[in-house]
């Protein structure tokens, strides 16, 4: 058995999730046991200097720099804290390290993306004293593919089913879905990104309270508010939305800039930041749905985009309640009761899990995603989908770093 340690921070820039996890086995035949999960907020002001350098603006090359070796600094100064928290558990012998996405520009054309992260993992490395790998999306970029969504083999094994076919929705700053069909094998995933997911959301919730509030926590101002359906159709038509997998997608295209544009469209249909909210949250769940409708088999019927077809859907539903998949949420949109309310109306009326039930906390599993990676590094594993991130072919992910 080896404790595995794995590293994630998101499109929120909000902070670090830690998760521990103990492997058996390797290749197809790995078993996972979740272990533990820490999270530590990053400063404002280091959040501030991260959302700087996502913008789709031109950075000094010194502060993307100096903020590499910070952010590897913080990542090291919180695995130490965990580890020694968590001691009576086990030491890891091995830290698997995303690192902060501050730029990605997919690329259908082969060779052509650029994703880059931060967070220098020989700097983990350093301050614990363990092998340490990074750069897992470099790795799939090099043999041509988009660098994500890179879970989708870790989902096959931590939930893949003999008996039911499951659609795994990680709710973060963007979205992402991951097909796991019924006793399939790897070869069967599909993955890519819906859209938007809480970044949107964060991002209003951050303008309506002058910047006291980083999200809009259980969803309760969206609660309050209406949806602006004329809003919400202009959103529906993002291009996006159409774009057939290989896809994905991140801050450059639902960030700053989007929201800059459309806030005064939204201004303009209502004073209420709850009804922005409102509109934001529903924008996340029928872009999901929309996806599952397009490009997944088995949801076509029970998918619908607009309150009629949310009635009508629900109907459907109730026939075809035991041939639908499971549809199992994780990610930081797991924790907010409204958006799952809307996201099952958009299916209408389905039973929407966490991926707690599964015994992973919601807010861990990225984490758990990237320890896995990092020791199927370890084993010369190819661990990314070619038909999900593009790539020409199979490959093994990651650089190793050895203190």
């Amino acid at each position: 058995m080896r404790i595995v340690l794995g590293l994630m921070s998101g499109t929120s820039g909000d902070g670090v999730d830690m998760a521990a996890v103990a492997v058996r086995g390797t290749g197809q035949s790995m078993r996972v046991r979740f272990l533990w999960h820490e999270h530590r907020s990053f400063g404002r002001s280091l959040r501030r200097r991260l959302l700087e350098v996502m913008a789709p603006a031109t950075i000094r090359t010194e502060e993307l720099a100096r903020l590499n070796i910070e952010l590897g600094n913080v990542y090291g100064r919180a695995v130490v804290a965990a580890i020694n928290k968590y001691a009576h558990v086990g030491r890891p012998e091995l830290i698997g390290v995303a690192g902060q996405t501050v730029c990605h520009l997919p690329d259908r054309r082969a060779g052509r993306t650029v994703t880059f992260q931060i967070g220098e993992p020989a700097r983990v490395a350093a301050a614990t004293g363990l092998c340490t790998v990074g750069g897992f999306r470099q790795s799939d970029t090099a043999a041509g593919g988009q660098g994500a969504p890179l879970v989708p083999w870790t989902d096959w094994i931590l939930m893949r089913s003999r008996r039911v076919s499951r659609a795994i929705q990680n709710i973060g700053g963007i979205g992402n879905v991951t097909w796991l069909p019924a006793a399939g094998g790897p070869e069967t995933i599909q993955a890519f990104d819906t859209g938007p997911g809480n970044m949107l959301i964060d991002a209003l919730a951050e303008i309506a309270s002058g910047g006291r509030q980083r999200m809009d926590r259980g969803g309760q101002r969206a609660a309050r508010g209406r949806i602006l359906e004329g809003v919400l159709k202009r959103w529906m038509k993002h291009p996006f939305l159409r774009l057939a997998p290989p896809r994905t997608t991140g801050r450059e295209t639902f960030g700053k800039v989007f929201v800059e544009a459309e806030l005064p469209r939204l201004r303009a249909s209502s004073r209420s930041a709850d009804d922005w909210l409102a509109t934001a949250t529903a924008y996340t769940a029928r872009s999901i749905a929309e996806a599952y409708r397009r490009y997944l088999p088995g949801f076509q019927a029970v998918c619908s985009v607009t309150p009629s077809e949310e009635r009508r859907a629900a109907k459907v539903y109730v026939r075809k309640m035991l041939d639908l998949p499971e549809i199992i949420v994780c990610g930081g949109g797991a924790h907010n009761p409204t958006l799952l309310d809307m996201l099952s109306m958009a299916f209408g009326g389905a039973c929407i899990r966490s991926i707690d039930s599964l015994g992973i906390p919601a807010q861990a599993k990225e984490a758990v995603s990237f320890a896995i990676l990092a020791a199927a590094r370890m084993d010369l594993t190819p661990a990314n989908v070619p038909k999900a991130t593009g790539a020409r072919q199979a490959a093994v992910l990651g650089q190793v770093i050895v203190p």
